[in-house]
């Protein structure tokens, strides 16, 4: 690679990590033919581990860092004093090609500032997409960020060649758009957001490919006074709305010669890990945003205790909850049990009452569950009423858990 083309690749790599919303799943399993190359598996890809354990990674660059738009919280925004560069169509293509054949990537997530216009931005991604798939029979991940004011066409055109589609909320009121990004329009981000998921379920009915992973977008946490009630019932009504795959929460990082409009330090990680988990509640464990409501104080998720716990400790009432007779939607509720866990419980005592022991071999967070339930030789009959049960069941600082 030559000196040119690598520092481009520098900046333009750095320039891409703060979007959070690259990991995926959902892709159609498929491999290339004797002239092509890549495949791809169904399991999660970014830089990160899938359920099975594998490690994968993505080229996850920006097509330039350019842009028209001056947004408060964005580090390639009009008024930032950083190096920039563009990479050109040809050059993204060839890295792709190039980073795969050396097993380097097992595909392609490519995003960009906005060059020109929000129409000549989009054509430039999708061309990137449509040489990989025509001209090198490129069969792997490909993952495009979509231009919300771009014309509806080169959207359709780009859920053609990609495998997922994602366009950033960025903040989820549009009030905190106004005042940190005035030249987004938060009803043309939806807008397109719906265009996108009827796209979707049209090709699914059809039988024909269109962003056959589906779409995800992002919000910036911390950005604004926005709380974290507030965000996962945004979350909720763009799950139900639009159909999104996946909501990613990312954390505001300052940022050189930043806008006194923002907050002069980052929010804890921390926050950022709670709205996954209630985010998570929501999605797999029929938590409703009232529930999630429920379990906040003030709107603010509790940084000490998962959603889940913070939940079951406001509604000690509803516990304990027998593991022999309770129905599924309870079981989901009790702190320590994942959905694997009690599923596997479910299957379980249809064979036979279950013990205490029984139910540690089917969960790792027995420790949390023990307070909360009833087994055949276990009852909790001081446990659950314990003022100092939170303490206990808190977290250590260093450690992070999901339920």
């Amino acid at each position: 690679m030559d000196e040119k083309l690598a520092r481009k690749l520098r900046i333009l790599a750095d320039a891409a990590k703060y979007d959070a919303s690259c990991a995926s799943s959902g892709a159609p399993k498929r491999k290339a033919g004797a002239d092509g190359l890549g495949s791809t598996t169904g399991a999660g890809i970014c830089h990160a581990y899938t359920p099975d354990g594998r490690c994968v990674s993505l080229l996850k660059i920006l097509l330039t860092n350019y842009c028209l738009f001056d947004c408060a919280y964005c580090v390639n925004r009009r008024s930032s004093n950083v190096a920039r560069a563009r990479f050109s169509v040809e050059e993204v293509v060839t890295l792709t090609v190039e980073f795969y054949k050396r097993n380097y990537i097992e595909g392609l997530f490519l995003s960009s500032g906005i060059i020109r216009s929000p129409d000549y931005t989009m054509e430039m991604l999708t061309r990137v997409a449509k040489k990989l798939r025509r001209d090198h029979g490129f069969r792997g991940y490909i993952h495009l960020k979509s231009i919300p004011e771009a014309s509806p066409w080169l959207i359709e055109e780009a859920g053609l060649y990609a495998d997922r589609l994602s366009i950033n909320l960025e903040l989820p009121t549009e009030a905190s758009l106004n005042r940190l990004a005035p030249e987004k329009d938060g009803a043309a981000i939806e807008g397109a957001m719906g265009q996108i998921g009827e796209r979707i379920v049209q090709a699914k009915e059809e039988r024909r490919r269109f962003s056959p992973a589906g779409q995800s977008t992002q919000v910036i946490v911390g950005a604004d006074a926005t709380t974290d009630e507030a965000m996962i019932r945004k979350s909720a009504l763009l799950y139900g709305t639009y159909g999104l795959k996946r909501v990613y929460y990312s954390a505001f990082s300052p940022i050189p010669d930043a806008s006194s409009a923002l907050p002069p330090q980052a929010p804890p990680l921390r926050r950022e890990h709670r709205l996954y988990q209630a985010d998570w509640l929501i999605r797999y464990y029929e938590f409703s945003p009232d529930d999630v409501a429920g379990a906040a104080d003030d709107g603010m998720l509790a940084l000490d205790i998962d959603p889940k716990l913070a939940w079951a400790l406001k509604n000690r009432h509803r516990f304990p909850v027998d593991v022999n007779r309770a129905d599924r939607e309870m079981l989901l509720r009790v702190p320590g049990l994942g959905a694997r866990a009690v599923d596997a419980i479910i299957k379980a005592r249809r064979h036979g009452r279950l013990r205490l022991d029984d139910v540690a071999r089917l969960t790792s967070g027995l420790k949390r569950a023990r307070p909360f339930l009833i087994a055949e030789d276990f009852r909790p009959t001081t446990l659950t009423d314990r003022l100092d049960l939170r303490v206990k069941l808190a977290e250590p600082a260093e450690q992070l858990s999901l339920f």
